[in-house]
C-alpha cells in the first residue's frame, strides 16, 4: 500500500537524525495515513487520506 494521501499528495519525507555529537544518520518521516471510505463522484470508495485532510473537512465521508 502506498503511503500517499489522495487529497493533498502528502507522502514520506527523508532527512537526517542528528545526534548530540553531530553524527548524521538517514531516517524517514511517514504521514498519518488512514484508509477510509469517502464519497468520490457520487459513489463510496475506499482511499488513503492523511489525518490533516480528514480533520480539516476536505473530504466527504461515506458512512
Amino acid at each position: 500500500m502506498a503511503k500517499i494521501c489522495v487529497v493533498c499528495g502528502k507522502s514520506k519525507t527523508t532527512g537526517f537524525q542528528i545526534s548530540h555529537s553531530n553524527i548524521k544518520t538517514k531516517r524517514k518521516w511517514h504521514p498519518n495515513i488512514q484508509r477510509i471510505k469517502i464519497m468520490k463522484n457520487g459513489s463510496p470508495q475506499r482511499v488513503n487520506v492523511c489525518s490533516r485532510c480528514i480533520k480539516s473537512g476536505k473530504i466527504e465521508r461515506a458512512i
